[in-house]
């Protein structure tokens, strides 16, 4: 049985995507907020940016470190979750839902077969051992 939610893709480097139509909602597992700990800082993407698969979106800090995240997908960033950037906390109190970093408007849906699904993305952060 997954931890993760099974309705949504994963990246490897621990960003899931939410895919309706051709808009992708992104955000951060609830396996990253955790390793992280408290979010002090998140820096999101602007929109209008166009982001290729892989490319640096932002940037995630917490009391313990700061972290890069990605883009799951390649495509123009149509809106980011403003309430973060003055209350980085909700990605930790809600990571799937209320703390969703940025839509993208996806170009090529080709690309989330090259993603990962929950049971897959389980077994990953299981084989990284933590």
């Amino acid at each position: 049985m997954s931890k993760s939610p099974t309705e949504l893709k994963y990246a490897a480097t621990h960003e899931w995507a939410r895919v309706e139509g051709d808009i992708v909602t992104v955000g951060i597992t609830e396996h990253a907020q955790d390793a992280l700990g408290d979010l002090v800082y998140i820096e999101l993407p602007e929109v209008g940016d166009s982001l290729k698969a892989a490319d640096e979106a932002g940037v995630v800090e917490s009391v313990k470190a700061a972290s890069d995240i990605y883009a799951p997908v390649t495509g123009e960033v149509i809106e980011v979750n403003a309430a973060l950037v003055d209350s980085p906390e909700i990605v930790n109190n809600d990571p799937y839902h209320d703390g969703w970093m940025y839509k993208i408007r996806m170009t090529d849906a080709a690309e989330l077969d090259d993603l990962l699904s929950a049971d897959d993305y389980d077994a990953q952060v299981d084989a990284e051992g933590h």
